[in-house]
């Protein structure tokens, strides 16, 4: 099922949300664990360094994940055989509670191309500690950053700053979607590079927001 948004320039934006009459059939031993019962949570996962390759285990086990498609294009290419066309697509799937993943994908159809983005999205979910780390606030509800991060992807630079509760999410508005579905609430932005290039922005904020963990 989709929702039909307005982006910045006045162009549709889909929201997908997963359908929940999906049956799963589980390939991996990972996956017909989680199915058995033996692994229950997503953090457990983590804990034990178990590699993902299936998205029904994100969908299994983050129920409320929702996907946002970020952006498509075209890539045109002159070979032997004349011109070659190709869609490309930017999905972002979060549950606006600490948990984010931006995927890819190409194709010859945009449906394949979204659907492959779709499904790297879910295998590049990861956690988002979320906190409260401005000292105008100091409430300790988690609505922001804990701390200050800075991620990079290609030519992008992006710094997260903690910005006290009912602040909002002073960014851009590609950047603010993707911080929305990672959870966060409050936060000031800044950024280096340039932002219109979504390929390279959404890496710089995936890895902005990992950074919370790897540094806290």
């Amino acid at each position: 099922m989709s929702q039909m948004q307005k982006t910045e320039g006045g162009q549709p934006r889909k929201r997908y949300e997963r359908k929940d009459d999906e049956v799963w059939i589980p390939k991996t031993s990972l996956g017909k664990k989680i199915v058995a019962g033996e692994i229950t949570s997503m953090e457990e996962i983590l804990a034990n360094g178990y590699r993902i390759q299936e998205a029904g285990i994100i969908k299994k086990l983050l129920p409320d994940l929702k996907t946002e498609v970020i952006d498509v294009g075209i890539i045109q290419k002159m070979t032997s055989n004349g011109q070659s066309t190709r869609f490309k697509a930017i999905v972002a799937a979060g549950n606006e509670n600490g948990w984010l993943g931006i995927g890819h994908g190409k194709a010859k159809q945009m449906r394949i191309a979204i659907e492959k983005a779709t499904n790297a999205a879910y295998l590049n979910v990861s956690p988002v500690k979320l906190g409260c780390g401005s000292w105008e606030c100091r409430c300790d509800k988690p609505h922001s950053v804990p701390f200050k991060v800075r991620g990079k992807g290609g030519s992008v630079t992006i710094e997260i700053v903690p910005a006290p509760r009912g602040l909002g999410l002073v960014a851009g508005g590609k950047i603010r979607n993707l911080l929305k579905l990672a959870g966060l609430k409050d936060a000031w932005t800044k950024a280096n590079g340039s932002t219109n290039t979504m390929n390279s922005t959404s890496k710089a904020i995936l890895d902005c927001l990992r950074q919370t963990f790897s540094q806290g």
